[in-house]
């Protein structure tokens, strides 16, 4: 077919993530398990970047707890972005109702998921949303796990099974689109932000 007959391309391409169509989850990032996973700080920090992006962007975000009364409530800064969070024994988030629930009400279909651990918790919400027709993103940066095994074949096996592996930047500036305005300033900050030791 000749470039005259093809049909326009899209404004952008349908596999970057949108504001209108994304929602945060954070995953089970609790006090009695966090700091069993290597370079937890940082790992904290860019989960805690994510959800001021969030904010900023007017992106929804959740949270899980894993059995809180077990391993503890979700850490700070992280709770206090977050809000209420609701509590699952299932595993994968798919059973946390209330997680259900929200991504019903809003509509949305791009999950950008983060916390622990990468090839336990992660891996079912992943499998699960994907097999419910969501288009996941993981964070490779904004997961973890306490063996590096665990984690880094966990982000392959996701990945072969249909979800998309990004980084924390890139999240944040998919989600921002364009530079120039003032949420554009904002996520500059976010970005220039040193790591943690």
């Amino acid at each position: 077919m000749p470039p005259s007959e093809l049909p326009p391309p899209p404004e952008r391409s349908p596999q970057l993530l949108s504001t209108p169509s994304s929602v945060l989850l954070v995953v089970d990032v609790q006090e009695k398990l966090i700091p069993l996973i290597p370079h937890h700080r940082r790992l904290i920090w860019n989960i805690q970047r994510l959800l001021q992006a969030a904010q900023v962007l007017e992106v929804p975000a959740v949270g899980t707890e894993q059995y809180p009364k077990g391993l503890g409530p979700t850490v700070e800064p992280l709770r206090e972005l977050l809000g209420p969070v609701p509590e699952k024994l299932s595993f994968s988030c798919a059973g946390c109702e209330p997680f259900v629930e929200q991504l019903d009400v809003e509509s949305r279909w791009q999950v950008v998921v983060a916390g622990i651990e990468t090839h336990v918790c992660v891996q079912q919400t992943v499998l699960d949303l994907l097999a419910r027709g969501f288009e996941p993103y993981v964070v490779a940066d904004a997961v973890g796990a306490r063996g590096e095994l665990d984690h880094q074949i966990a982000l392959r096996r996701m990945e072969a099974a249909g979800a998309t592996v990004t980084t924390t930047e890139s999240v944040m500036f998919e989600w921002c689109q364009r530079a120039g305005t003032p949420q554009f300033k904002q996520i500059s900050q976010l970005v220039r932000q040193s790591p943690p030791e």
